[in-house]
């Protein structure tokens, strides 16, 4: 209940100051390139329930490809590379915190391909929290696409070398998990964007 009412207390006013910032960040994708302003994805969220995860979309319609997005993508529109870069097009998540999908900090939630791939006992573990939009995964994989732009086989290196190292994160967060560590997270993940982009 606390976490929910800190949720809350976070979002609101975020979201009412960042109303002109969701207003510029929609026209130019709209100018940007022809398609819907959002981008829905199928997550898994706590107790392995699937719901919409919202971002400002940042690929062109209708491309095929790998789900992961891998250093300088040709899927991704003009917009979009800014948008990625600092994070963004993360923005929308916060209207999924406000209806109970997700907290502002929590392990992240992956799709359900990958959520297959967990070991049975760390699949209940890390679900058992609300997933979020920022974690200590989060802030050390920030750079992931460039990092698997290097890698001859990206999704394997994905899913056998990151997979488990955010499986790890994840297990260590719903350890220590409180408001305290909340407030933390948040404020590493804002000075990781707004003074460390790389």
């Amino acid at each position: 209940m606390k976490k929910r009412i800190f949720d809350i207390c976070c979002v609101i006013p975020s979201l009412i100051l960042l109303m002109p910032l969701f207003a510029l960040i929609a026209l130019w994708i709209k100018l940007d390139s022809r398609g819907p302003v959002l981008f829905l994805q199928t997550r898994i969220g706590q107790f392995g329930k699937p719901f919409k995860i919202m971002k400002f979309r940042t690929m062109h319609m209708n491309t095929e490809g790998p789900k992961l997005t891998i250093g300088y993508d040709s899927r991704i529109t003009k917009c979009g590379h800014f948008l990625r870069k600092y994070k963004l097009d993360e923005l929308p998540q916060l209207l999924n915190v406000l209806k109970g999908e997700m907290s502002v900090v929590g392990p992240r939630p992956e799709v359900p391909e990958y959520v297959e791939l967990y070991p049975p006992g760390i699949k209940e573990y890390v679900l058992s929290v609300p997933v979020g939009i920022t974690d200590f995964a989060s802030i050390e994989f920030r750079n992931e696409s460039e990092i698997l732009a290097t890698s001859q086989q990206p999704e394997m290196d994905y899913v056998e070398k990151i997979l488990p190292l955010k499986l790890a994160y994840h297990q260590q967060y719903v350890r220590d998990q409180s408001i305290y560590l909340d407030i933390r997270l948040i404020f590493r993940t804002l000075g990781r964007i707004l003074f460390s982009v790389n």
